[in-house]
């Protein structure tokens, strides 16, 4: 009986993942976890169901922190930059926390740094990747813009 529960958790994780619902890989490494438990009690029963429980968690524990850690390692970011991004120019340097203000489009507008980590000092150009509400999403572009620069569109 506990290789088909196993295999049943599996397959509701699994199929919680291809619908989209898992976001941070914790459903992917619970659903492949349960699959390898299915495996193993159905070949040859080796703990009592206590003991897989244990293993189970151990499994899922160690394997989504490894998921965590290289995810962070490459650094993907939430937005990727586009093609045709438009660029604005910094008004106010950014705070520890991501946040300033930048021209763009020939308005002000409140913006949150995609990347905190890297300061943004006023006069510093930017890559404005998105929105959230009335608030930009943007990237630091590198280069600094001349007094003479258009910042509506790229």
């Amino acid at each position: 009986m506990p290789p088909l529960l196993w295999l049943g958790l599996a397959g509701l994780l699994l199929t919680a993942v291809l619908i989209g619902v898992d976001s941070d890989g914790l459903l992917l490494v619970g659903g492949l976890a349960a699959l390898l438990l299915a495996l193993l009690s159905g070949s040859a029963p080796l703990l009592p169901v206590g003991g897989q429980l244990l293993v189970f968690a151990a499994l899922v524990g160690v394997a989504y922190s490894l998921v965590r850690r290289w995810s962070m390692a490459r650094g993907e970011r939430a937005i990727p930059p586009a093609a045709g991004a438009e660029l604005a120019e910094v008004i106010t340097a950014f705070d520890q926390r991501g946040e300033g203000r930048v021209r763009w489009q020939g308005q002000s507008w409140a913006a949150r740094n995609l990347e905190p980590g890297r300061p943004l000092t006023s006069g510093s150009a930017v890559i404005v990747m998105g929105r959230e509400g009335t608030r930009l999403q943007v990237l630091p572009h590198g280069d600094l813009l001349s007094k003479g620069d258009s910042c509506s569109s790229s």
